[in-house]
């Protein structure tokens, strides 16, 4: 038997000028779900403050994680409205459904507005301080929409302070300090993922990369390549030091942080060799939820680290 259809209304496909139908499937691919994992690092404070027992705190931070999914999707709302023209151009993305007409812009705007709204006021239950971390992400996601990524480096940066934000926002739901070493790694490692996609981007659109993206006109594989060189040594020095900072010794009351520093490392590696062994590092998230080792090692570095916060 055909499974029936779930029919959003009828919309114009602007790729071919006929009538379509945009279907749950759609929706959920406007919406993106499969990003939502970004927001667990809304849970970093959680771990990394030694809350993850706490109920009220793990019950606010949950409540945080959905408003930063809720906005997360708002925000590909936006970016797929102001990019539906390039996006057309585009060998994959062409089968966006705003890209593809099978969601009338109209619908995906309001779609957008109804999510950014429940969210803001998941937001508001966790109190003054989280809304304005919420409100501070939501004006990035309209400046990037609207400017930022059109600016070589900048777009890229801006991808990692959305990170930063979401690692910010954990803390103040909880009410606990957010260590600087944290922030630091997460705009880092965030950097290195955002310029791998950006040379992905560059080698699959080659000739016609400046069409989808101004700022792509601007990046070539061997500048990439350099920054990415950059991140890559940053990102592990830094973590390194705030495994061994005295400062989180005294916090955390444990010497042996440390010790998680080869699943870091593997990590990025195997990442590295993903982007220039398989072509890969186009969608950081699905890198992570299809590759077996670096999804197993993710796991692993997570479980050794409230093993040693925790049980030690």
């Amino acid at each position: 038997m055909t499974r029936p259809e779930i029919r959003v209304g009828p919309v114009e496909d602007k790729g071919t000028g006929r009538a379509a139908s945009a279907t749950a499937a759609d929706v959920l691919r406007l919406l993106r779900p499969a990003q939502w994992v970004k927001n667990l690092l809304v849970f970093a404070a959680l771990i990394f403050s030694k809350h993850l027992f706490v109920a009220e705190s793990a019950g606010r931070a949950a409540v945080a994680f959905a408003a930063f999914c809720l906005l997360a999707s708002a925000g590909y709302v936006l970016n797929d409205l102001q990019d539906a023209e390039r996006d057309r151009r585009h060998p994959a993305k062409r089968l966006r459904p705003v890209a593809s007409g099978r969601i009338a812009a109209g619908t995906a705007g309001a779609l957008g507005a109804g999510l950014a709204t429940v969210a803001l006021a998941l937001a508001a239950a966790l109190g003054r301080d989280f809304t304005e971390v919420a409100l501070a992400y939501v004006a990035l996601q309209v400046a990037y929409s609207f400017a930022l990524k059109d600016l070589v480096i900048l777009d890229v940066m801006a991808i990692a302070a959305g990170f930063v934000l979401r690692a910010a926002a954990g803390g103040v739901a909880i009410a606990v300090e957010v260590s600087p070493w944290l922030m630091i790694c997460t705009f880092l490692l965030a950097l290195f993922l955002g310029f791998s996609k950006r040379r992905h981007e560059v080698l699959l659109l080659e000739g016609n990369a400046a069409e989808h993206r101004a700022s792509l006109r601007e990046y070539s594989p061997y500048f990439l390549d350099q920054m990415i060189s950059v991140v890559t040594a940053s990102t592990v020095l830094a973590y390194a030091v705030y495994t061994v900072s005295p400062e989180v010794r005294e916090k955390l009351h444990t010497d042996a942080l440390h010790l998680t520093i080869p699943f870091v490392l593997y990590g990025i590696f195997r990442y590295l060799y993903l982007v220039h062994q398989r072509e890969g590092g186009g969608n950081p998230t699905r890198e992570l939820l299809t590759d077996r080792p670096l999804w197993v090692n993710v796991a692993l570095w997570i479980g050794t680290a409230i093993w040693l916060l925790y049980a030690r």
